[in-house]
């Protein structure tokens, strides 16, 4: 299933794909270093992250082949044709193939085999089929492993044919990994030679915060750097020669979760620094490419090599370590990485043949008729203006939550919390599917209700605020030169999913965000139902575990008392929401309740 553009070439396969995706061939290169220098040999890592649920090429939510604006292409299916041209240049017994975590979460197929037909009940899998046929060595736990809970994780370690690693995560009374923190990894490098290769897993700690609900009194997570000084050593002291890192952690050190936990969420480079002997970090988390980075330990002054491939298949890292042997012990004569893209190849036949029935029940499924729409809804200016489709995930939301209220919490306004996840997501006019309506909410997040205050809700307001860049005047801006602003604990730009737009269910809540003033000062006319909001106003805020466990650093949420939690996923809410109804009239959302302003003027957003 290989997206064609006219840029683009016919299948290529081996070294012609290799020298296709940017790495020039070097047939025999293992067997030739070690014939040539008796100490010396060449191990080649090849690594992968944040795969998400992908195993072809196949956008779901478009019912078509995945693209993008930098034509790139997804799915395990593809990498595993660069993984098997890199075998045999380098040699299969001199290549291992790892990965950094965040699987089984993030398509329509992963959650199709999460909670339609359910691997806890005998469904094999898709990912963990075509990671067995790859035949991966290991792979880091990630954060959204552990979103449709542990006996889910369990059933889908227990289908792979490789281990799932979790340094630091532990049992609470023992503090021991529940999972293998590590493997160690023999590779022959002649007739009586061989090189001990150290594996080690971590995870964030982050999985404390955002999946509480599954993990509270089963896991704790301490930090990365903190399970690395214990396990490092120990694999030094087991014979490892050398020790690569697959952390699901990013490589700029910064958390969305403020100070809510003693661990950083992104600590790649702070393990590279503060720990002793790894030679490398496959990374993984942040969802950016890292071809090569190299960050200096602080006690022994040696380099420490990072990568980490762009998300959901779309590149592969190499990293190529040379080695020479001294006595009895190897140690890295040179390393270096870099990234192959997964467009300049076709997928791979086996892989994509054993993923064709799954991949098809899916595509019937997203595709079956709900419901229909008066109108077309689109979430492409939802960063900038209020727009009817985010209105919609409010309304069922808070819907949902005043429902099920009881005693004085009834009386109480309800409000809603929601951000602009995917600005492609589109609610065309007429039969609407299972797919339209999914793209909504492309999150596995759960419904929750919280008690707040009318202060609380307007410093919630200027937090969500601070993903605007300041600017002077009323525009015509481009959204890029509006939103996406840098912050400290957003260094590359604060997310989309870090900007909630608020709504109210029987009276418009209603606000400005005057973008010309500093972050802290910019919520303006905050009223509930034309009147404005009294500090000590009591509101139920319907928001989801992502954001109420603390993802993202929102203030009061946190802490704010729960009335209502019934662990209901959105996504399924929204679909079931059409389904019962019917029919999706915007005429009974949607209204224009928030505006950007500029010193108290409308902003123009071109």
């Amino acid at each position: 299933m290989s997206h064609q553009s006219p840029s683009r070439r016919t299948v290529l396969t081996g070294a012609a794909a290799l020298a296709a995706a940017g790495l020039v061939a070097e047939p025999g290169v293992a067997d030739a270093s070690t014939a040539r220098h008796k100490h010396r040999t060449r191990i080649t890592v090849l690594g992968t992250t944040d795969t998400h649920g992908n195993a072809l090429n196949w956008d779901y939510f478009k019912n078509a082949e995945y693209d993008d604006a930098a034509h790139n292409d997804v799915g395990l299916a593809k990498i595993a044709t660069l993984v098997h041209a890199m075998r045999q240049q380098r040699g299969r017994k001199h290549t291992i193939l790892l990965d950094a975590g965040d699987t089984i979460q993030g398509t329509p197929l992963s959650y199709y085999y999460a909670k339609v037909d359910p691997i806890t009940e005998g469904a094999k899998h898709p990912m963990a089929e075509a990671m067995n046929l790859m035949e991966y060595d290991a792979a880091a736990l990630g954060n959204h492993e552990f979103n449709y809970g542990i006996p889910t994780l369990r059933a889908f370690q227990n289908q792979l044919d490789f281990p799932l690693l979790g340094a630091n995560a532990v049992d609470p009374a023992t503090k021991r990994p529940v999972f293998p923190p590590y493997i160690l990894k023999k590779i022959k490098t002649s007739k009586d030679q061989h090189v001990t290769i150290g594996i080690l897993g971590l995870t964030n700690p982050g999985i404390a915060i955002w999946d509480k609900a599954n993990v509270e009194g089963q896991m704790e997570f301490p930090g990365l750097v903190e399970q690395a000084k214990i396990f490092v050593p120990e694999l030094k002291k087991k014979g490892a020669d050398i020790v690569i890192v697959a952390a699901h952690s990013g490589a700029d050190t910064s958390s969305s979760y403020g100070d809510a936990l003693p661990y950083p969420e992104n600590a790649s480079t702070l393990l590279a620094q503060q720990v002793p002997h790894i030679d490398a970090i496959l990374v993984g988390h942040a969802h950016v490419e890292i071809p090569e980075r190299f960050v200096f330990n602080e006690k022994t002054g040696r380099p420490v090599l990072l990568t980490e491939p762009l998300r959901w298949g779309m590149r592969l890292s190499v990293i190529t370590l040379d080695l020479e042997r001294e006595g009895t012990t190897w140690h890295v004569r040179e390393i270096s990485s870099t990234t192959l893209n997964s467009n300049t190849v076709d997928a791979d036949p086996v892989v994509a043949e054993a993923m064709a029935k799954q991949h098809q029940t899916v595509v019937d499924y997203v595709n079956a008729k709900v419901g229909t729409s008066k109108a077309a809804m689109s979430a492409q200016r939802a960063v900038v203006e209020d727009v009817p489709a985010i209105d919609f995930i409010n309304y069922v939301q808070a819907g949902a939550v005043k429902q099920a209220l009881t005693g004085a919490d009834a009386a109480l306004p309800v409000l809603s919390i929601a951000a602009p996840f995917n600005r492609d997501a589109a609610i065309p006019q007429g039969d609407v599917s299972i797919r339209d309506v999914a793209g909504l909410y492309i999150y596995d997040n759960t419904l929750l209700g919280v008690k707040i205050t009318g202060q609380q809700l307007h410093d919630y307001l200027e937090y969500s605020a601070q993903y605007f860049q300041q600017v002077t005047g009323t525009g015509p801006f481009t959204t890029d030169q509006v939103t996406n602003a840098k912050t400290p604990t957003a260094p590359n730009g604060t997310p989309d999913y870090n900007y909630d737009i608020v709504g109210g269910l029987d009276k418009p809540l209603t606000y400005d965000i005057d973008i010309a003033q500093p972050t802290g000062s910019r919520i303006k006319n905050l009223a509930y139902g034309g009147a404005p909001v009294d500090p000590a106003q009591e509101f139920v805020l319907a928001i989801n575990n992502y954001r109420q466990s603390g993802g993202g650093g929102f203030p009061a949420v946190k802490t704010a008392p729960v009335v209502y939690n019934r662990q209901v996923e959105i996504r399924q809410l929204l679909i079931d929401w059409v389904t019962a109804n019917g029919t999706i009239d915007p005429a009974t959302f949607a209204s224009m309740d928030w505006k950007l302003v500029s010193n108290g003027q409308p902003v123009t957003i071109s």
